[in-house]
């Protein structure tokens, strides 16, 4: 009985040495994790430090070269500042009352400027019209029961003037009378003066109360009337009249 006991009690230690030899394992690879784990945040740190330091020391470099670095070239052309990287200005020149001389890109940009400012200066002239002075002509009146109109051209049919007595602020049935014909006859050979006319072959038209003022108007106001032709259009037994009126 003893040596069964003995034996047994002999398994258990060795079995609890075992379990004892597998802690002190574990153990000792927890604290050589834990070191690794120290030794890795530390290097990590000094990295994160050093690379703040160079960052300030690439600002304080780019700062200095800035510093060294000419100003911009800046001069003034019309009004217009003009900044230029490849602007060169000679300033020299400046004390004996000349201008700064200007190259590179902001000199294009002045010629520019002045071109513009000299086309918005110069204004494009309109040529006046050539007149052509004739001392012939024609003069067409149109004198119907609601209006006279008077037409002065000259032989080829080219219109001079024209004016009518409703163009002259005459309303109504005062547009066809004698006188409203007169004042048209005047008005017309005012505008005409220019042309020197003075010879004047009439052609009437229409059965107005004004066709025989307007004639008569026409040499009284200063022109020779060489010929008189009634053009007045007549029907050859054409379309049917309209029936008369029942007064």
């Amino acid at each position: 009985m003893f040596t069964r006991l003995n034996f047994a009690l002999q398994i258990c230690n060795a079995d609890l040495s075992r379990n004892a030899g597998i802690k002190v394992s574990m153990s000792d690879n927890q604290t050589k994790k834990e070191e690794l784990n120290k030794d890795e945040i530390k290097n990590e740190m000094e990295k994160a430090q050093d690379e703040k330091k160079e960052a300030i020391d690439e600002k304080k470099e780019i700062a200095e070269t800035k510093k060294e670095q000419p100003k911009k070239a800046h001069a003034v052309q019309d009004g217009i500042d003009i900044f230029d990287d490849s602007a060169e200005i000679n300033f020299g020149e400046e004390k004996s009352g000349n201008a700064p001389e200007i190259k590179g890109e902001s000199k294009k940009k002045a010629e520019k400027s002045d071109k513009k400012a000299q086309k918005g200066s110069k204004k494009k002239k309109k040529k006046k019209k050539e007149i052509k002075k004739t001392s012939t002509g024609r003069a067409y009146i149109q004198a119907s029961y609601n209006n006279t109109i008077v037409a002065l051209t000259d032989q080829n049919g080219n219109t001079l003037a024209v004016g009518s007595s409703g163009q002259l602020g005459f309303k109504g049935p005062k547009k066809s009378t004698p006188f409203a014909a007169s004042v048209v006859v005047r008005d017309v050979i005012n505008k005409v003066k220019e042309y020197g006319l003075q010879y004047v072959s009439v052609y009437v038209k229409g059965v107005g109360s004004g066709r025989e003022s307007a004639i008569r108007a026409l040499n009284a106001n200063g022109l020779n009337i060489l010929a008189i032709k009634d053009i007045t259009p007549m029907p050859h037994n054409g379309c049917r009249r309209k029936k008369p009126r029942r007064v």
